[in-house]
């Protein structure tokens, strides 16, 4: 009887390893992602060439025409739960692990995803200076209501790029360097039953970040482009500063060098309609150690007319996405929907989300 009860104690806890597998948070978090490109399947390397260049590629400083600068620029984005999930009584804690376990309670297995960000800055041809803020949550509890698979990252920090032209522009190469703090929180199973609170829960850091690119562009009719991305050269630990916004007793994951590649062109209909078709694969050395290559597609397509009106489309992680821009010379309305691959290989999982921007720029 002895034995019979360890074995069973054994399958039990082999039972709940696995569930937790199947289950688990696999999303990809990144430090900067913006509407336009998930309204375009998530690609955007090879394609930006605005004050967005200096966070997703530098080289593509080069490809800016003007100074551009944005004062005021806020991004909301929520899982297609959110609204429901984040009701009058629960405002101000749509970040807050103890506030979403509450909202959760009542809404078990079903996933939780909420974003903000602020990205103000300057750029001109070849130069860019910035900074950025981004609070991100996402969360499940299971069906028992005793763990959360719970992921979070809060950022501020600011960016300095800058790119050299050769062959007359023929050939771009960027480089940014970035210094960021910030306060994570990740574990898949975070008990339900103790505090949350992030001081102890939590991890603080700050890091030097160091990203370097280049942008290959043939002088031909649809401007064909090769873009690649190495970000986090060498690795960025957050070990340079601890306690500049709480204070804990560890420090946020190490983030990976990764390789991202992106290729597109560039066709115009009509005097003032043009399109921009583009495909790019992201983590090319998979510094994530994920085998479901179908997370790292990426396939987007923008129709500009006037330079006023932006319809995008596209396909991220398996799922569709869809997006509208209007744009006049001092300000910009962004709305995108996407599909984002929370689940395996073996078990694909979409979590559908709306993201929205507005910018006032000079």
């Amino acid at each position: 009887m002895k034995w019979i009860s360890i074995d069973a104690r054994c399958v039990t806890v082999i039972s709940f390893l696995f569930a937790i597998n199947a289950t688990a948070n696999n999303e990809w978090f990144e430090l900067y992602n913006n509407t336009r490109s998930q309204g375009m399947g998530g690609a955007s390397i090879a394609v930006t060439s605005d004050e967005t260049s200096l966070y997703r590629n530098p080289a593509n400083l080069g490809s800016v025409r003007d100074a551009y600068g944005t004062v005021l620029d806020p991004e909301l984005e929520g899982s297609s739960n959110f609204v429901q999930q984040v009701t009058s009584s629960a405002i101000g804690k749509a970040f807050d692990a103890d506030g979403i376990k509450a909202i959760l309670n009542t809404k078990r297995n079903t996933y939780y995803h909420a974003k903000t960000q602020l990205s103000p800055s300057l750029v001109t041809r070849n130069l860019g200076i910035g900074l950025i803020y981004r609070n991100e949550v996402s969360s499940e509890m299971d069906a028992a209501g005793t763990f959360l698979d719970h992921k979070y990252q809060s950022d501020v920090g600011a960016v300095f790029g800058t790119n050299v032209r050769f062959f007359d522009g023929r050939v771009k190469v960027g480089a940014s360097a970035k210094f960021i703090n910030r306060i994570e929180l990740i574990n898949p199973t975070l008990s339900t039953a103790t505090s949350t609170d992030m001081s102890v829960a939590g991890s603080e850091g700050s890091a030097f970040a160091f990203d370097g690119s280049i942008l290959l562009q043939a002088p031909w009719k649809l401007i064909p482009t090769l873009g690649v991305v190495v970000r986090d050269i060498g690795g960025t630990k957050f070990d340079k500063q601890d306690g500049v916004r709480l204070s804990t007793q560890t420090r946020p994951q190490t983030v990976p060098q990764s390789v991202d590649v992106a290729a597109a062109i560039f066709p115009i209909h009509a005097n003032q309609i043009r399109s921009v078709w583009t495909v790019e694969y992201s983590d090319v050395t998979n510094s994530r150690v994920d085998t479901d290559n179908a997370k790292r597609i990426h396939v987007g397509i923008e129709v500009n007319t006037r330079d006023i009106f932006f319809l995008r489309m596209g396909y991220n992680q398996r799922y569709w996405t869809a997006g509208i821009e209007v744009s006049a010379e001092h300000f910009q309305w962004q709305i995108s929907s996407y599909g984002e691959e929370i689940g395996t290989e073996a078990a694909p999982r979409e979590d559908r989300r709306l993201s929205t921007k507005i910018s006032v720029r000079f």
